[in-house]
C-alpha cells in the first residue's frame, strides 16, 4: 500500500470509530436514532408487558394447557423472539412480551384468542350451514349462520378448526393471468388437516361452494373452492391491503388454540434484573474491551493497535446492527455478543500467531504479513462458518430465548470476521504504508524456538482424568438426587414457582428493589435466583422464587409485614408453570442435535476425513457434558441461561478444535513420510497452543469481569460460563487431537505403517 493510500485509510479508520462512537453513544436527531439507548431490551433488562388469559373451558386438563402455552409462545414471537408464555395458577396463562409498554395496542392486534371453525356451506344433506343476509360492503361479516355451532359439530358441517391448521401468514405475489400484484394468505395444515381440507373441498369443488371461516361469533372469510386441494396447502385471494391479509392470517394462527381464553388483566412491569445488571454488563463489557485491547498491544504490538482499534469498530457496528434491525436484547443475548467478542479476537490471535511465526523464519514484514493473512484465512472461515452453521440451526428450530442467543450470536459472527479480515487487514496495511516498517513494531522475537510438546504420550491421563471427572461429577448428582434434592437445582424458568403480588406503601425504584427488598427474600426463601417485577403506575411488585410451601409463603409475608410495614391482606400469591415449555426443551435439544449433525457433516466435506468431523462432534460433546455436569454438582440454579450458557460453549469449543485441525491438515499436505504422525500432531498441538491461551484467556477475562461485577444473578450466569471457556481450552488442546490420532491409527490402520520409536529406525 502506498503511503497516500495509508494515510487516507487511517483517516477512514479513525472516522469511522468517531462515527460509530457518535452514533452509539449520542445518535442522530431528536429521537437519538442509532444510540444504543435505542435498543430493544428483553424483559430481564427493561420490563414489557404482562398479559393474563383465563381459560374459559371447565377444567382444562394438562395436554390442553401445554398445547395452548405452546401455541401462544409462537404467535406471541412476532412481537419479540425473547416473549414468554407460561401457566399461573390452573386455567390461568400469562404472556409476556418484552420491548413494549402499550398492553391494549398488544391486545387488540394479538387478537382474542378463541375457536377457529372451517364450515362447508352445505351439509350433507344439502340444507345451508350459512347464507348472505345482507351486502354492506364486508363480504365474510354479510354471512350469517344458519344452524347452532353444536348441531354443525354432530352433522359433519365443521369440516376444520384451528388446530389443524399448522401456519398462516400473509404474502404478495403476482396473478399468473393478469401479471397484477395481490396480497393473500397462504395456510399449510396438519397431516390430518391435510386430509380433512381435502375431502371438504372435494366436495365444496363439485357443488361449486365455498367454506366459510368463522371466528369469535363471526364469519372472517368465505372463500369460493376453486379446485379440490390435495397437497396440504391453500391460498386465499381477493381484493385485500396487505394489512388486511396479515391480521386475517393473525386471526387464523390465534384461532389455532385447543382452548378458549379471556382476558384477565394486563399490565407493564419493570425490569426482572434491575438497572443495576444492565449497569453491571455494560460496564464489565468495556471493562473487558479495555483488557483485551491492551493485552492484543502487548502482545503483537502495532498489529495488537490495528486488532484492537479493528474491534473498537467491531463493537460499534454490532451496536448500530442491533439498533437497525431491532432485535431485542438480553441476557443470553449479550452471551452471544461475548462470544462473538472472543471470536473476534481469536481471528486476530490466529492472523497473528502466523505472521510472527513467518518473520520468526526470516521473512520480511511485508511479505510476513501477506503470507499470514493468507494461511490464517481458511481457520478462521471454518471455524466461523462452524458457528454460523449451529446458529442458523438454533435461529430456524430454536424458540424464545434460544432464537435471540442465535441472531445476537450470527451478528456477532459475521461482523466479527469482516472486521478481522477486512478492518484489521486494512488499518496493519495503512501502518506499513506510510513507513512503519521496522520489524520490531511488529512482533516480539521468541528467545528461542519452542519445543513440540509431546501432547500425545499423556493422552491416557487426558482421557482417564475428563472420564473421571464425569463420573464423579454424575456421582455427584446421583447422591443429591438420591436425597430427593433432585439431579439439579431448577429454577423456577425451568420448574415454575410462586408469583408473591405485594402492593407496597410507597413506590419504590427498581434499584431500591434490587438493594432492599431483594435480599430480604432470598434470607426469608433460600432462593437465590429471585426475579421481581414492577408494576407499572402502581406500588405493587411481583416477586418470583422457586416454589414456596404454605410455611414458607406465610414466612414471606411476615418478612414483608415485619421489614416494609405492607398490609398483609393486599399479598396474594400464585404458583406459576414454567416459562421454558417442554416443547420449548425440546426445541433447543433438536436444535443441538441438528447443530452437531450439520457441523459434522461440514468437517467432513471440508476435512475431507470423517475422523476429523467424529473427533470434534465428540470434544464438543464432551464440554458440554462437563458444564451441565458442574450446573449439577455445584448446585447453579438451571434457569433461561442455562441454554444461552450451553450454547455457547457448543459455538466456543467447535471454534477452538477447528484451528488445531487446520494445522493438522496443512501439516498434512506437506507430510512426506507416513510414518511419524504422532510427531505431527504434537506439532500442530504446540504452533497452534498460543492463540489457545490467549484467545480463552481474553474470552475468560472478559466473563470473569462479569462475574465479578454482577449482581449474584448475572453471577450464576458467569460461573458456568467461564468454566465451559477454561475447560473448552483444555479440551481444544489436550484432547481433540487425541482423538484423532487415536482414531487414525485404528480406523485407518491398514494403511499406516508400524509406529517407529523415537522417530528412528531399528537395526534389522
Amino acid at each position: 500500500m502506498k503511503k497516500g493510500k495509508g494515510i487516507l485509510s487511517l483517516i477512514l479508520t479513525i472516522v469511522l470509530i468517531g462515527l460509530l462512537g457518535f452514533t452509539t453513544a449520542v445518535g442522530f436527531g431528536k429521537g437519538h436514532t442509532g444510540s444504543a439507548q435505542n435498543i430493544k431490551l428483553g424483559l430481564d433488562l427493561a420490563g414489557g408487558v404482562s398479559i393474563t388469559y383465563k381459560v374459559k373451558d371447565d377444567n382444562p386438563t394438562d395436554s390442553e394447557m401445554n398445547d395452548t402455552i405452546y401455541k401462544l409462545q409462537k404467535r406471541v414471537e412476532q412481537y419479540s423472539t425473547e416473549a414468554s408464555v407460561y401457566q399461573e395458577g390452573k386455567d390461568r396463562i400469562n404472556i409476556e412480551i418484552p420491548g413494549v409498554s402499550n398492553a391494549n395496542e398488544i391486545l387488540d392486534e394479538l387478537g382474542q384468542p378463541g375457536s377457529l371453525y372451517f364450515i362447508s356451506q352445505t351439509d350433507s344433506k344439502g340444507k345451508a350451514n350459512y347464507k348472505l343476509v345482507s351486502s354492506t360492503g364486508d363480504a365474510a361479516k354479510d354471512y350469517k349462520l344458519s344452524k347452532s355451532l353444536e348441531e354443525m359439530q354432530k352433522d359433519g358441517s365443521i369440516v376444520l378448526t384451528g388446530t389443524d391448521v399448522k401456519s398462516a401468514k400473509a404474502q404478495t405475489t403476482e396473478n399468473p393471468t393478469t401479471k397484477a400484484k395481490e396480497n393473500i394468505v397462504s395456510l399449510t395444515f396438519t397431516k390430518a388437516g391435510t386430509k380433512k381440507f381435502a375431502d371438504a373441498t372435494k366436495k365444496a369443488y363439485k357443488a361449486r361452494e365455498s367454506i366459510g371461516i368463522y371466528y369469535d361469533g363471526a364469519f372472517v372469510s368465505v372463500p369460493n373452492v376453486q379446485n379440490e386441494i390435495t397437497d396440504g396447502s391453500a391460498q386465499i385471494s381477493g381484493n385485500m391491503t396487505f394489512e388486511e391479509a396479515d391480521g386475517l392470517a393473525s386471526t387464523i394462527r390465534i384461532g389455532g388454540l385447543k382452548l378458549e381464553l379471556e382476558e384477565l388483566r394486563s399490565q407493564v412491569v419493570g425490569a426482572q434484573l434491575g438497572e443495576q445488571a444492565v449497569h453491571t454488563s455494560l460496564v464489565a463489557g468495556a471493562i473487558g474491551l479495555a483488557v483485551v485491547f491492551l493485552f492484543m498491544l502487548w502482545v503483537y504490538y502495532l498489529p495488537g493497535l490495528a486488532s484492537g482499534l479493528a474491534l473498537l469498530i467491531y463493537t460499534g457496528l454490532v451496536m448500530v446492527i442491533l439498533n437497525a434491525f431491532d432485535i431485542t436484547l438480553t441476557l443470553p443475548g449479550i452471551a452471544g455478543i461475548i462470544l462473538s467478542i472472543g471470536m473476534a479476537v481469536d481471528a486476530n490471535v490466529i492472523i497473528f500467531a502466523r505472521v510472527k511465526e513467518e518473520m520468526t523464519a526470516g521473512r520480511g514484514v511485508k511479505n510476513s504479513l501477506k503470507t499470514g493473512f493468507h494461511k490464517a484465512m481458511s481457520a478462521i472461515v471454518d471455524g466461523n462458518v462452524t458457528t454460523l452453521i449451529a446458529a442458523a440451526v438454533l435461529w430456524f428450530k430454536g424458540s424464545g430465548t434460544v432464537k435471540g442467543f442465535a441472531q445476537t450470536l450470527a451478528i456477532g459472527i459475521i461482523v466479527s470476521m469482516f472486521t478481522a479480515l477486512v478492518i484489521t487487514r486494512m488499518i496493519v496495511y495503512a501502518f506499513y504504508g506510510v513507513g512503519i516498517r521496522n520489524e520490531k513494531f511488529y512482533y516480539r522475537p521468541w528467545k528461542k524456538e519452542r519445543k513440540t510438546i509431546d501432547f500425545l504420550a499423556k493422552k491416557k491421563y487426558f482421557f482417564t482424568f475428563s472420564i473421571a471427572v464425569m463420573v464423579i461429577g454424575l456421582g455427584i448428582m446421583g447422591f443429591h438426587a438420591s436425597k430427593g434434592d433432585g439431579a439439579f437445582a431448577y429454577g423456577l424458568d425451568f420448574q415454575g414457582g410462586t408469583a408473591t403480588n405485594v402492593t407496597f406503601n410507597e413506590d419504590y425504584s427498581i434499584n431500591d428493589i434490587d438493594a432492599k427488598i431483594v435480599p430480604v427474600v432470598e434470607k426469608t426463601t433460600g432462593d437465590h435466583n429471585v426475579q421481581t417485577q414492577k408494576v407499572a403506575g402502581t406500588k405493587q411488585i411481583i416477586i418470583k422464587t422457586v416454589t414456596l410451601s404454605l410455611k414458607q409463603r406465610e414466612a414471606l409475608n411476615k418478612a414483608m409485614v415485619d421489614n416494609f410495614k405492607v398490609d398483609e391482606s393486599k399479598i396474594t400469591a400464585e404458583n406459576i408453570s414454567s416459562t421454558v415449555s417442554s416443547e420449548m426443551r425440546q426445541d433447543a435439544v433438536i436444535a443441538v442435535i441438528i447443530a452437531a449433525i450439520c457441523m459434522l457433516l461440514y468437517i467432513w466435506f471440508r476435512f475431507k476425513d470423517i475422523r476429523f468431523a467424529t473427533s470434534a462432534v465428540l470434544a464438543l460433546l464432551h464440554d458440554v457434558i462437563i458444564v451441565i455436569i458442574f450446573y449439577g454438582v455445584v448446585r447453579i440454579s438451571v434457569g433461561n441461561t442455562f441454554i444461552a450458557t450451553v450454547l455457547t460453549i457448543v459455538g466456543y469449543s467447535i471454534n477452538a478444535t477447528i484451528v488445531i485441525f487446520d494445522r493438522i491438515r496443512e501439516e498434512l499436505r506437506g507430510r512426506k513420510k507416513a510414518a511419524d504422525l504422532d510427531m505431527l500432531v504434537n506439532k500442530s498441538i504446540t504452533q497452534t497452543l498460543t492463540r489457545s491461551i490467549y484467545t480463552s484467556l481474553t474470552t475468560f477475562v472478559m466473563v470473569a469481569i462479569l462475574f465479578i461485577l454482577g449482581v449474584s444473578s448475572i453471577k450464576e450466569f458467569a460461573a458456568p460460563l467461564m468454566v465451559g471457556v477454561a475447560w473448552g481450552a483444555y479440551s481444544s488442546v489436550c484432547i481433540t487431537g487425541a482423538l484423532w490420532y487415536v482414531m487414525k491409527m485404528k480406523i485407518g490402520a491398514k494403511a499406516q505403517p508400524a509406529k517407529q520409536t523415537g522417530g528412528k529406525k531399528k537395526k534389522k
